[in-house]
């Protein structure tokens, strides 16, 4: 029986084994505590955020509003809104980008993860 009461949905963006960036779907525990460092919101954009990037750290990263596209390095899309938590560990080559694709800006909300610490990502199966 699948409790889905007891993960909340997540997108790992994460590098392959050539450097290009990628994304897998799947699931964060809840009520888990997580291993971070700090955390802030933003709600502003900055152009070179739009254009491919790698993540900066790897850091989990909530919508509060907006829904935004993300391209990873395949030209492949996926969705990202409120109730879907964004696991950022692409962070070297090209990266990844993103555009607007619902509302007049993105909110959201940073939060790195301590050095060497677990996720707790779990990948759907195949």
């Amino acid at each position: 029986m699948n409790d889905n009461s007891e993960f909340i949905f997540a997108v790992r963006l994460f590098n392959e084994e050539d450097g290009s960036s990628s994304f897998e779907k799947g699931k964060l525990p809840v009520l888990k505590k997580l291993n971070t460092t700090t955390f802030w919101i933003s709600n502003k954009t900055e152009e070179w955020e739009k254009v491919d990037h790698p993540a900066p750290r790897r850091q989990y990263v909530v919508t509060l509003k907006g829904k935004i596209r993300f391209k990873v390095s395949d030209g492949s899309t996926f969705l990202i809104e409120p109730g879907i938590i964004l696991l950022a560990e692409d962070v070297e080559g090209k990266g990844h980008s993103w555009e607007i694709e619902e509302g007049e800006r993105w909110e959201r909300l940073y939060i790195p993860i301590a050095e060497n610490a677990e996720s707790f990502f779990i990948a759907d199966s195949m």
